[in-house]
This record gives structure tokens, C-alpha cells and sequence, in this order.
């Protein structure tokens, strides 16, 4: 039997796994490279292991130096998680060469599905070997690995040949394989996939169907089980072929098989040789431990000749540090606290203190909730992340709210293209009109304990605070009655707490504050100094880093002088295992480019200066 399992991998995929493994009283094995050196992962272990460096490539990529840990830590076994290396097969040899138990499918099988150009050949789908005008619009793929990383959507043939070479650079960086292809692009299909999970006795589990339509970058944001309004008819479909696709290559494990659905009709896309990040509304739907299940194959246990029977409806959202309005862009800075509402299921890497850095994926954790009907779990999860307290950058937080409550998502008409037609209205800022003015009490309280009434009439005081990327200024005073502020009765006021009257209407505010971060309720705002620095202002033109990280790529030929296009891509920008591409923001000159490949740089850091035309 297994008694000690090292997961190759890190963050929320490794606590989950650790989660299960105590459960079994099996003992548990990290490895972390020096960026997560204080990570959740490895202090929830119960031996931990150093990969030295801070780059994928130098670290969770490096399946040797991942074996030789697992030797050294007297593990017996492995999980590979998903990413990095879970659908290499070349690891999966190395694993079972150290006379380690590999927790996945055979390195043939993977061979066979986890490249999806190999994997489509053999469904008998043939990936597009010369793209026409006709074929248009195409999408290129990595063909190892997954999570959006090294893929593109082509609408035009002349940009065709820069996105194969875009997508090969981020594959690379991503998998460690720089191979790409390119299949058909369909603007309104659904995101539908099977879950399947097999013995080495022959038995084949399909465990339902999965809607991951919502996905921004072609990154899932929020999927559920089962995937609604699918015929019987075309359910039993998607399980058939998801069945025959395992038994195709013998598959053992949990795997995913994913299709395009555009009206009844089923588009095989891959075959996914690992677990998926979604697989906990799978686990709620039908009762099951899928970690548990993959361990107990492992260790050559049989299966039940049937699955259990699926009750009710699971929903389950990502939770991202990053900017939606703002193309997505990843956050970084500490994450002070995360909770929500008891009766959901939050999967995490973080804890509250914890460092959001920027050399990997910005997801914080996965929320999913429960029900019996899909209207009771999406109703449940969308009330419990509104309530969640989320405290640190910038979340996607109020964007899956939006998207829960959307009637495309609650009648069940959304298709891959949500965020597409949606997402400037999904991220409109509406912060909460009385949240500045709250800050502004609990603060007084905090930094007065004897209140500041005078016998004297005063003029009101004033504080300033930046929400949702505006300025605001609140005023109040201190009167024989307490505080006081125009149009607004204040009930309570203390330095964690206050109570606001409206109308008649009486409302609770929860403040916290971090230096000058401060979140009320879900508003989050930053405190600014009473008298603005008169700091110097950037020129014109001017194009800052929007987030931390690392330049990978300028221009071919790109120099201060050239005359650049409005929307030319001039540099690319990598954080958090995302690409982002900087852009001329108005046709004109370069007059200075500061950025060179390779380079590290800071949020705000002055990249490049566009000169508009006169």
C-alpha cells in the first residue's frame, strides 16, 4: 500500500491532495522552489523539499530534480496534480524507473491523449495543416499542457504566422514543449466535458458531464455539473465516446475528456491525462473522493462495476487576482484574508498573510456550492462570494457575482463567448456610495479615542480615498450629537464597525484596514494623503506596466525613431504564467523605449513613449 506521497506540484492542486492523503493517514511530501519557500503547501506537509530557483523551468518542470526529492524524502509515491508536468509521459517513466508508484495513467496512454494532435488523430479528427481565408476564424493550441497557456484565436491570415510564434514561446515557457497546432475556431459553442475514471481491471466510470463555458483567455472561470439543457439522447453520447477514448489507449485514472457542443451536435477536442481543476462539482454531484479514488487505483484496487448515482447540481468559481476591466491583468501583494460563509467549499493555496507573488498562476482558490437544484447552487454561491471577505489586490471577486446572476448564465444560454459580448458591462464600477464615508468614521475612531467634539463650531473634516480607480473626498463632524455627515445619520461608528442611516434605512459597514488599504464590505479602497504629492507626471504616450514581471519579447526591429501603428504590438510582458501584449496606443513615433528582453520590471514602470501624430 501507499504510505507516502510527494505531489509534484504546488499551490491549491497540492494542499487538495495533502487533504486527502491525511484523511487516509498517508504522510505527505512537497517540493516548493525558493518563490513559495513560506507557501501553504509547504507548511501543511509533512516534509518538504526545496527545488533551487524561482522560474517553472529551473523548478516544477524539472522532473529529475522532483524524482530525486521524492527519493530523498522516503516517498513511495507520486501525484503529479495538473500542469506543469502532470501530462508528460517522459516524467511518468522517470517516476516508475525510481521504482515509484506513479499516481496517473501509463506513460503510453498519455503519450497517446496528452498530445492533442496525437489525441485528435486518433478520435479520427484531423487538425488544420494549411489555413485559408475560408478557415477563418482559427484557434492555435499548444499541443502539451492546458490552462489557456499557448493559445490563440486568429480572425485575420496576415497575423497568423505571429501567433504561432507568440503561442510557441508560451507553450514552451508553460510545458517545456514548444509544439502548436491549429483547429477551427466556433465562436458559440459550449465547453462541455466527461469525466472519466478507470481501474486496471477493465472497469470505466463516466461520471457525468461538466459546463466550463465562462472562460476568459480560454482559462476556465466557472463550470458546473452536470453541464445543463444537454438531451439524454446526446448525454449518452458525450459518455460513450468519452468511455471509448479510455479504453482506446487503456487508460487508468481519473481523466477528462473534452468536447465543443454546438446545438446537438459533440466536437472532440482533447483528452486531458490528469485531474482537472474543476473536479470538485464532479466530487459533490456524485458523493465521491476523486483523489482517494485515483489512490486506490493506484494501488490496483478494483472499482464498483457501477459510478454512484448524481444528486443535484454543483457550481464552482475561480477566484483570480487580477483586473478584469483592466485585459485581465494579474495582482500581486498580500492577501490579508480570505473567508467565506460557512456550507461552501473553498479549495485554497493561500492563507490569510500569505504573499501573492508573480511567477505563478493568479488563482486564489475555488469556491463551489452544493444543491439540489442548478438555480439553489448558483443562488447560494453567488450570495456567498458577495458576502466573502476578500481582503488584498484586486479580485475578479465582483465579476463572478455579475456572471452568476447574469440571465445568460441562469437560463443556461451561454456559450464560450460570454465574456466576449459581456464583459465591459460585467465590469462597470459600482462601488458602494456610502463606503468612503464609513472608512472615514472607523478611521476617526481609531485614531481618537475621546472623539474630537469642540465647544467651537468647526469646519467639517475631510478625507480623501481612491475607489474603483476615481477619487473621492467625504466630509463630516463632530457635534454635541455625535458624528454627523450631510444626508446620512450615523448610528454607530468604531473602528471595525459601522452603522449608517439612509432614508430610513439602516445599513451595516465592516472596515479593515491594512496600512492605506481599505476594505468595506466588498468595497475596496486605498487612502489618500490630504495634500497630493506634487509628483512628476508621466508625458504623454506614455506606456507603464500594468503589472509586475518579466519583458520576454520586443518587437523585431523596434526602435526609439520607428513610426509604430495605433494597437502594433510593441513588447510582450509575462506574469503569472499569463502573456501580455503592450500595445501603441495612437500611431506615432517611438521616442523612447525602455524596455529590454528579459528585463524585470515593476507595476508602473515606464516601458515605452508613444508620440501621437499631430
Amino acid at each position: 500500500m501507499i504510505t507516502s506521497v510527494l505531489v509534484a506540484n504546488r499551490g491549491e492542486i497540492a494542499c487538495r491532495v495533502f487533504r486527502t492523503c491525511r484523511e487516509l493517514g498517508i504522510r505527505t511530501v512537497a517540493v516548493h522552489s525558493d518563490a513559495d519557500a513560506n507557501a501553504l503547501h509547504t507548511r501543511v506537509a509533512d516534509t518538504a523539499v526545496r527545488l533551487p530557483g524561482a522560474a517553472p523551468s529551473d523548478t516544477y518542470l524539472r522532473g529529475d530534480l522532483i524524482v530525486k526529492a521524492a527519493l530523498a524524502a522516503g516517498a513511495d509515491a507520486v501525484h503529479p496534480g495538473y500542469g506543469f508536468l502532470s501530462e508528460n509521459p517522459g516524467f511518468a517513466r522517470a517516476v516508475l524507473d525510481a521504482g515509484l508508484t506513479w499516481i496517473g495513467p501509463a506513460p503510453e496512454a498519455i503519450e497517446a491523449m496528452a498530445s492533442k494532435t496525437r489525441a485528435k488523430e486518433l478520435m479520427g479528427v484531423e487538425p488544420l495543416r494549411e489555413v485559408t481565408e475560408a478557415d477563418l476564424p482559427v484557434l492555435v493550441k499548444a499541443a502539451a499542457g492546458g490552462g489557456g497557456r499557448g493559445m490563440r484565436v486568429v480572425r485575420r491570415l496576415a497575423d497568423l504566422d505571429a501567433e504561432l510564434e507568440a503561442a510557441r514561446a508560451e507553450a514552451r515557457s508553460a510545458f517545456g514543449d514548444g509544439e502548436v497546432f491549429v483547429e477551427p475556431y466556433l465562436e458559440d459553442g459550449r465547453h462541455v466535458e466527461v469525466q472519466i475514471l478507470a481501474d486496471t481491471h477493465g472497469t470505466v466510470w463516466a461520471l457525468g458531464t461538466r459546463d466550463c463555458s465562462l472562460q476568459r483567455r480560454h482559462q476556465k472561470v466557472i463550470e458546473e455539473a452536470p453541464a445543463p439543457g444537454l438531451t439524454p439522447e446526446l448525454t449518452d453520447s458525450l459518455h460513450e465516446m468519452a468511455v471509448r477514448a479510455a479504453r482506446a489507449v487503456g487508460y487508468v485514472g481519473a481523466g477528462t475528456v473534452e468536447f465543443l457542443v454546438a446545438g446537438d451536435t459533440a466536437h472532440f477536442l482533447e483528452m486531458n491525462t490528469r485531474l482537472q481543476v474543476e473536479h470538485p462539482v464532479t466530487e459533490a454531484v456524485y458523493g465521491v473522493d476523486l483523489v482517494a479514488l485515483q489512490l486506490r487505483v493506484a494501488e490496483g484496487l478494483a472499482l464498483d462495476d457501477e459510478p454512484p448515482r448524481a444528486r443535484g447540481h454543483a457550481v464552482e468559481a475561480r477566484l483570480y487576482a487580477e483586473d478584469p476591466a483592466h485585459d485581465w491583468a494579474p495582482q500581486t501583494g498580500t492577501l490579508h484574508r480570505l473567508a467565506v460563509p460557512d456550507g461552501i467549499r473553498l479549495d485554497t493555496g493561500f492563507t490569510d498573510g500569505d504573499e501573492i507573488g508573480v511567477h505563478y498562476d493568479p488563482m486564489l482558490a475555488k469556491a463551489v456550492a452544493h444543491a439540489p437544484t442548478r438555480a439553489e447552487a448558483i443562488r447560494a454561491l453567488a450570495g456567498a462570494l458577495e458576502r466573502a471577505a476578500v481582503h488584498g489586490p484586486p479580485t475578479n471577486r465582483d465579476l463572478l457575482v455579475r456572471s452568476l446572476r447574469h440571465k445568460e448564465f441562469t437560463t443556461a444560454r451561454m456559450d464560450t463567448g460570454f465574456y466576449d459580448r459581456h464583459l465591459t458591462e460585467l465590469t462597470e464600477p459600482a462601488p458602494d456610495p456610502h463606503a468612503a464615508l464609513a472608512a472615514a468614521l472607523a478611521d476617526t475612531h481609531a485614531r481618537s479615542r475621546f472623539g474630537g467634539f469642540r465647544n467651537v463650531p468647526s469646519q467639517p473634516q475631510t478625507k480623501r480615498y481612491a475607489v474603483a480607480g476615481e477619487e473621492t473626498e467625504v466630509h463630516y463632524r463632530h457635534t454635541r450629537a455625535g458624528l454627523e455627515a450631510d444626508g446620512v445619520r450615523v448610528v454607530h461608528a468604531d473602528a471595525s464597525l459601522v452603522v449608517l442611516e439612509v432614508d430610513g434605512v439602516r445599513r451595516n459597514f465592516e472596515v479593515a484596514r491594512y496600512g492605506d488599504e481599505i476594505h468595506v464590505n466588498t468595497t475596496r479602497l486605498t487612502a489618500l494623503p490630504r495634500f497630493p504629492d506634487p509628483t512628476a507626471q508621466h508625458a504623454p504616450g506614455s506606456l507603464l506596466a500594468p503589472m509586475p514581471g518579466t519583458v520576454v519579447r520586443v518587437a523585431d526591429g523596434l526602435t526609439e525613431g520607428a513610426t509604430v501603428e495605433a494597437g502594433q504590438p510593441l513588447l510582450w510582458l509575462e506574469a503569472m504564467k499569463m502573456e501580455h501584449r503592450i500595445t501603441a496606443p495612437a500611431t506615432g513615433t517611438l521616442t523612447a523605449l525602455h524596455a529590454t528582453t528579459g528585463q524585470q520590471v515593476t507595476v508602473g514602470a515606464l516601458l515605452a513613449v508613444v508620440q501621437p501624430t499631430s
